[in-house]
């Protein structure tokens, strides 16, 4: 009769130097289509929830309204230990997205938010410049508009 075949296992690691491992992870520099970065991988998700917010809208035109939302969003699970920007961090995203709402009585709708973000700026917390001026950050705008209006009119050409 033949011995039976042990498998050799690799140690576990503990969860401490696995959180390690992901915030190195996290700060390495990484490269997508030829731009270097850091922070979470591309590909990769968060999760998040926001605390009660406050939405405002005002109508300017019959099919055009001005929004500002202001809300805390916290993570669903935990930053890896040692991940991540310091505190006081900022970012200037620019968000495209589509609404879509239902009336469900006289006082509530139904409403999601599903689009893309675009990181326009960040200022780092041990600065009060950010990362593009004014008007970089403007050409990177309408560098993003233009993709998205050519990627729309190549939906068109598609359709016809």
């Amino acid at each position: 009769m033949a011995a039976a075949k042990t498998k050799t296992r690799k140690p576990v690691k503990r969860n401490a130097e696995a959180r390690k491992d992901l915030a190195k992870s996290y700060n390495k520099f990484k490269e997508f289509e030829g731009q270097q970065y850091t922070g979470m991988k591309v590909g990769r998700s968060h999760k998040w929830y926001y605390d009660k917010g406050e939405w405002k809208e005002k109508k300017l035109t019959p099919d055009e309204w001005e929004i500002n939302y202001a809300v805390t969003k916290r993570r669903a699970g935990k930053a890896p230990e040692g991940s991540g920007v310091p505190v006081g961090t900022e970012y200037h995203w620019y968000i495209m997205a589509h609404q879509h709402v239902r009336k469900l009585n006289a006082n509530d709708y139904t409403t999601t938010l599903s689009g893309m973000k675009f990181k326009v700026a960040h200022k780092r917390s041990d600065t009060e410049k950010w990362s593009a001026s004014d008007r970089a950050q403007k050409k990177r705008l309408i560098k993003i508009f233009q993709r998205m209006i050519d990627q729309l009119e190549r939906e068109l050409k598609a359709e016809e």
